[in-house]
């Protein structure tokens, strides 16, 4: 029957479990502070058209850069916006890959940080079929 005191046994090895859960937490802290500096800056570029499109997506999926060459004159303003939007897309898709990469490589995919941040880019970048020979 215990007597609800507790031995110094009992205490330090409270103590010690408590030192490394801390130590743990500190560290996936850590390792989500860097996750969250590597996925600022990573971005996701895809072409299409035989690259007469080229888009490249920031870190939140926003268009950083769009390259058009000459051979766009051949498509009709709707064709060239639906083709602009499907590169965009892949591009998306692109850095949802990057970074489903970022978090194996710091939080890991198998911890609750790690799945949501998967889960969050997936669900918003999905991967997407490509549309080249249409």
């Amino acid at each position: 029957m215990s007597t609800g005191v507790m031995t110094v046994d009992g205490i330090d090895a409270a103590e010690e479990w408590l030192d490394a859960w801390v130590g743990q937490a500190n560290a996936q802290a850590a390792r989500s502070v860097e996750l969250s500096r590597r996925v600022a800056a990573l971005t996701g570029t895809a072409e299409g058209r035989d690259g007469a499109i080229r888009v490249t997506v920031g870190s939140t999926g926003q268009v950083e850069q769009l390259d058009l060459d000459d051979r766009v004159h051949e498509l009709s303003g709707p064709r060239l916006a639906a083709e602009i939007v499907s590169v965009m897309r892949r591009a998306q898709a692109v850095l949802s890959t990057r970074v489903a990469e970022e978090v194996r490589a710091t939080v890991g995919a198998d911890t609750e940080t790690g799945r949501a941040v998967i889960h969050s880019f997936d669900s918003r970048f999905p991967a997407v079929e490509s549309e080249e020979g249409r």
